[in-house]
């Protein structure tokens, strides 16, 4: 199983802590999104583009399925949670809710391609939040502010990690 499956809004910093978390923790790092490509043969954003939403969640679910029962940090793709059979397998896993203020991931977003953001990602990014959030709280057993440097949210995700296995 998972030793930390990490889910979170789109640029919260899911594979940055991720990555740092599992070289701390001395495990493999699984980025969800590049295991759906490498899976697929097609990146995330030719997915949605040429498949749709519907078609791309379908096939996003069966790589978390695959996911989690791996040894590692697992990040997903933020919208995994608004697959309805996707839910009861993140609560079942140790997942963490990686959060932070929109002022905080919109800076985030500028370089990146994220086909649902569309043409106006403040007020996306603020729907998908509003969205979103409830699905996370509902699968997440931990929350964290990824505000602070990764070293610094490393630290606490060990702590949390800690406490939930005393």
């Amino acid at each position: 199983m998972a030793r930390v499956v990490l889910v979170g809004l789109p640029g919260v910093g899911k594979s940055t802590l991720g990555a740092a978390l599992a070289d701390y923790l001395g495990c493999a790092f699984v980025d969800a999104d590049e295991a759906f490509a490498v899976h697929r043969g097609i990146s995330v954003q030719e997915s949605l583009r040429s498949e749709g939403e519907r078609m791309f969640r379908a096939h996003e679910l069966e790589v978390l399925a695959r996911l989690l029962a791996l040894d590692a940090v697992v990040a997903t793709g933020g919208g995994v949670v608004t697959t309805a059979a996707a839910r009861p397998l993140l609560q079942q896993a140790p997942t963490l809710w990686v959060d932070a203020p929109d002022e905080v991931i919109l800076p985030r977003l500028r370089d990146g391609d994220r086909p649902l953001l569309g043409a106006t990602p403040v007020e996306t990014l603020a729907h998908l939040r509003a969205l979103r959030a409830p699905l996370y709280q509902n699968v997440a057993r931990w929350t964290i502010d990824a505000t602070g440097p990764v070293e610094e949210l490393v630290v606490k995700v060990v702590k949390i990690l800690g406490e939930a296995s005393s």
